[in-house]
């Protein structure tokens, strides 16, 4: 069973990387800046991609009360996740360390828009750790949980 991202985090991830692209093109210490970030954030957006956002796509289902055996094979997934959860926010330990720097960078040139893109990047890292990353494990729970009982 192919298991697909909710297409609003598809959707956000691919905004947050097209600002990070445009950032990363800017003369001086915000395009230096923002070329951490990437460095940084591109490997950690792959890993969220590959499997700690596809769980979600099958919430609804869950949430409907609908569970097929099919489902299970998302356990490899959330498994994973589960366990790489501490390297995860490392990573966006990281991240959030590079932001800071861009931050600085945009408020010392008066570029507000990339300090407004920062802030947007800390806030959806924050929203992973948690919802979405809660979320994706609980799934993987939940589908465990009810094949004992069912």
């Amino acid at each position: 069973m192919e298991f697909k991202i909710p297409q609003s985090l598809k959707l956000e991830h691919e905004e947050l990387h097209a600002e990070l692209a445009r950032a990363t093109r800017v003369k001086g210490k915000i395009g230096e800046s923002a070329k951490a970030v990437a460095k940084v954030l591109h490997p950690h957006f792959i890993k969220e991609e590959e499997y700690a956002m596809p769980p979600l796509g099958l919430l609804s289902s869950l949430a409907g009360g609908k569970v097929t055996g099919e489902m299970k094979s998302v356990l490899t997934m959330t498994d994973r996740l589960k366990s790489e959860l501490p390297q995860m926010l490392d990573e966006h330990k990281a991240i959030i360390a590079a932001l800071k720097i861009l931050i600085d960078a945009a408020t010392k040139e008066k570029k507000m828009e990339y300090v407004h893109f920062a802030d947007k990047l800390m806030s959806h890292a924050q929203n992973e750790e948690q919802v979405l990353y809660p979320a994706s494990i609980l799934v993987g729970e939940y589908l465990k949980l009810k094949n004992e009982l069912g």
